[in-house]
């Protein structure tokens, strides 16, 4: 395909480009036919060919939001463009990702390429399809839909034809459709007809991966509404974020055609704007039945996974479905979300419901998983603000402009692309309630001064705005950090440390509750088996046993999902050790049986019975006996599970036989 083909003469073809701006018609055989097309395609456009540069970049505020409508790509490509700057960084070529638009997001390469491509605004923001910028790489790609090397006197407009370029479209591998382009550019010197090759092989890369976090996203998405899938009367239909449909439940294509769906359900989607409808925006696609689905977001730690459209068994069109929402009810108390009675617990929980009365900010210090939020939420339903908003936002994973944005707000207009009527942001938000900011220790060191000053004065300014605005809320902070060090390396502020740690919470880690360790595995089994219909759901002795011995390094989180995939990959309603986790079974080790005596039971049992072996023999022998054969309750009095006690009882030939028994044959 001449898309690969090198380029020709550049004073051919700068020869075949002055006839054809003049009205003429180049000789047969001068130009490739994709650059030929192309020209024609800009003629037709009225392209100026006397540009000297692409549109200017669109002002920061647009950018980052553009960047946020694409984070999914950015997410995924970033890890690669970071991978080739080194290698870049000597070629004299920079590496550029786009949007399907064709709008620059990230770039990265030779430095020293910077001020050129500057001067035609080959930068982040930038347009580069082929109305706005002419025949290039990259809107020619776009364009075509396919991979394009576009070389010195081949573009278009005379400001550009310095430069050469390749560049391939991005696909997303659910659908074909194009998520971006990736392109590498330099001055004409550095032409390689090998880059074409290596800007396919990556976006290929990328694609890889957008497919497997596609699918993965897919199947949390599908965990969530599996519930509601299965067992109903209503049709329920379950998209991604994108609008593509994922599942639909049998009742659904029934349920949706009386809304107005005719022919297969596939024709009805994908629905690309299903998040605005779902906000509460018009259709832009004028389907009836859209307004007359029911519509729920389905939300994971505040990222949107998909959404679920629901149609009621029975034609009525405006009906929300009570399982869904349940009816208000009185609060739960606070705290009862958190499971355990266990000693290193219930002191943390003594301290937090007595700091719950005083309205001074609190920091929360765990490990990842151990229930932070959790325990903000209990001090703040435990507290005065209990009937006021409880706004939380996470402090890791944000730009720096997002997280300023969230925190603080902005007036209309601060900044292009910025919502007409402004923006209320989270500490606004919590105003007269509680403000909980997690993974405090990655806010940015320059934005933390803008915190502490509305921790001191009680006022806010929203970006763009010169009016303070009153807020008066309670903070309570979390991190997995040690602030105290971080401030001692200056990688956070040693005024806000103190007046973030008025007064501090450390929550135990999971390893050390191991009294709570059967509670929060029964609870969780609960919750699952309720959540999934699999009410005979129950593990064995031995994933019991797994389960116990575990060390838990991810704490209660790494707990709750485990106890989900297992309960999902339960077989018969029995969950074996092979249902669990790789790493649960790898690192679990069983306990030992008669080191849960006591020490000098043990050694005076080895007086008695002359080894270690006689005594335990003994020692399950008298369990037995005491238990009366009951072997649930001797292995509850041993320590052990109970299939660890059959395999005992073989080895020492012990018999089970009710002392009742025992005596009669005497």
């Amino acid at each position: 395909m001449d898309w690969f083909a090198s380029p020709v003469v550049d004073a051919s073809v700068e020869a075949a480009w002055e006839c054809l701006i003049q009205g003429g018609k180049p000789s047969t055989g001068t130009l490739r036919g994709v650059v030929n097309e192309s020209w024609r395609r800009c003629l037709d456009g009225r392209v100026d060919p006397g540009t000297m540069c692409a549109p200017p970049p669109v002002e920061e505020g647009q950018l980052f939001d553009l960047r946020t409508r694409n984070d999914q790509l950015m997410h995924v490509s970033v890890p690669f463009i970071d991978q080739t700057n080194e290698f870049l960084s000597q070629t004299g070529t920079i590496l550029l990702l786009t949007d399907p638009d064709g709008m620059i997001l990230e770039h990265a390469g030779d430095a020293r390429l910077l001020e050129p491509a500057g001067e035609i605004h080959l930068v982040p923001g930038s347009t580069w399809n082929e109305l706005t910028s002419g025949t290039n790489a990259i809107g020619t790609a776009l364009t075509l839909r396919q991979p394009v090397q576009i070389h010195g006197s081949e573009h278009f407009c005379s400001g550009i034809k310095r430069w050469t370029c390749s560049a391939t479209v991005i696909r997303d591998p659910m659908d074909g459709s194009v998520r971006g382009v990736l392109d590498v550019s330099g001055l004409a010197r550095t032409y390689n007809r090998h880059s074409l090759a290596f800007i396919v092989s990556m976006a290929g890369r990328i694609e890889g991966s957008l497919g497997k976090v596609a699918m993965e996203r897919r199947l949390r998405l599908m965990a969530r509404c599996w519930t509601y899938c299965s067992g109903r009367t209503d049709g329920v239909i379950v998209v991604d974020d994108r609008g593509r449909l994922v599942r639909a439940n049998p009742q659904a294509p029934i349920a949706f055609a009386r809304l107005g769906i005719s022919g297969r359900l596939e024709s009805a989607f994908p629905i690309p704007d299903i998040a605005r409808i779902a906000a509460g925006a018009k259709s832009t696609q004028g389907a009836a039945w859209l307004r007359l689905a029911q519509i729920e977001t389905v939300l994971e730690g505040g990222e949107t996974l998909g959404f679920m459209l629901i149609a009621p068994a029975v034609n009525r069109h405006a009906a929300l479905l009570s399982d869904l929402k349940p009816a208000a009810s009185k609060p739960a108390p606070a705290f009862s979300r958190i499971i355990g009675s266990s000693p290193a617990l219930n002191v943390t929980l003594q301290k937090a419901r007595q700091l719950a009365k005083a309205s001074v900010p609190v920091l929360l210090v765990g490990e990842s998983g151990v229930g932070k939020e959790l325990f903000a939420q209990g001090i703040h339903e435990a507290s005065d603000r209990a009937d006021s908003p409880f706004i939380a936002l996470n402090c890791g994973g944000m730009s720096h402009d997002l997280l300023t944005s969230e925190l603080f707000g902005y007036a209309e207009g601060a900044f292009t692309g910025a919502c007409k009527s402004g923006m209320t942001g989270k500490i606004e938000a919590a105003n007269h309630g509680t403000l909980f900011l997690d993974e405090i220790g990655e806010m940015p060191l320059d934005i933390q001064p803008f915190l502490l000053r509305v921790l001191e004065e009680g006022e806010i300014y929203r970006l763009g705005e010169n009016t303070a605005r009153k807020v008066d809320f309670r903070l309570i902070a979390a991190t997995n950090r040690n602030l105290r060090a971080d401030v001692k390396e200056g990688k956070f502020r040693m005024d806000l440390y103190y007046r973030l740690a008025v007064t501090n919470i450390t929550i135990p880690p999971l390893r050390d509750r191991k009294d709570d360790m059967e509670e929060l595995i029964e609870h969780w089994l609960h919750v699952f088996r309720k959540r999934y219909g699999l009410v005979d759901a129950v593990f064995d002795d031995d994933a019991q046993a797994c389960l116990l011995s575990y060390s838990w390094p991810g704490n209660v989180r790494e707990l709750r999902n485990a106890i989900e995939c297992a309960v999902l990959m339960a077989r018969d309603g029995t969950i074996t050790v092979n249902e669990l986790p790789l790493e649960v079974r790898a690192n679990a080790s069983p306990r030992e049986d008669v080191t849960s005596m006591p020490p000098l039971e043990v050694n005076s049992a080895r007086q008695m019975f002359g080894s270690l072996e006689m005594a335990e023999a003994e020692v399950i022998r008298a369990a037995i006996r005491h238990s009366e054969g009951n072997l649930t309750r001797a292995a509850a009095q041993l320590g052990i599970a109970k299939s660890t006690l059959y395999m005992k009882m073989s080895k020492y030939a012990l018999k089970r036989e009710p002392a009742s028994r025992r005596r009669s044959t005497r």
